[in-house]
C-alpha cells in the first residue's frame, strides 16, 4: 500500500527539482562546499521531506503547516540561486530554468494548501 505522498504530484515535482539542483550544485566551487553548496541542496531535500512528513495522516490544518514549511524552502532555494548566479556558479540559462521550475513547484504547493479544508 503506497504512501498518501507517493500519489501527491507536487511530491514528485519537488524531487524533480531537488535532483536538479544537486546536479548544478556539484559544479559549485569546492569552498562553497560547506556553505551555499550544503545549503541549496538541504533546503531543496527540505521541500519534499516536509511534504512527507505532513502527509502523515494528521489533519489539514497541520499538513497545510508543513507545505508552508516545504514553500518556504523552496524560495530559500531561490534565494541560494540568485547568490550562485552573482558568484557565477550558475549562468542566466541555468539560473532561469531552475527559476521556472520552482516556480511552479510552489504554485503547486499554493494550489494544494489551498484545496486542504481546514
Amino acid at each position: 500500500m503506497p504512501f498518501k505522498f507517493e500519489n501527491l504530484k507536487v511530491w514528485h515535482a519537488s524531487l524533480d527539482v531537488a535532483d536538479a539542483i544537486d546536479a548544478v550544485a556539484m559544479t559549485f566551487p569546492n569552498h562553497e562546499l560547506y556553505s551555499l553548496t550544503s545549503q541549496i541542496k538541504r533546503a531543496a531535500d527540505s521541500v519534499s521531506l516536509n511534504i512527507v512528513e505532513g502527509s502523515t495522516g494528521q489533519s489539514n490544518a497541520e499538513f497545510k503547516k508543513f507545505l508552508g514549511y516545504s514553500n518556504r524552502s523552496a524560495l530559500e532555494v531561490v534565494g541560494a540561486l540568485y547568490l550562485a548566479k552573482r558568484r557565477s556558479y550558475v549562468d542566466e540559462i541555468q539560473f532561469n530554468e531552475l527559476y521556472q521550475q520552482i516556480e511552479i513547484l510552489v504554485k503547486m504547493i499554493q494550489a494544494l494548501i489551498n484545496s486542504l479544508k481546514d
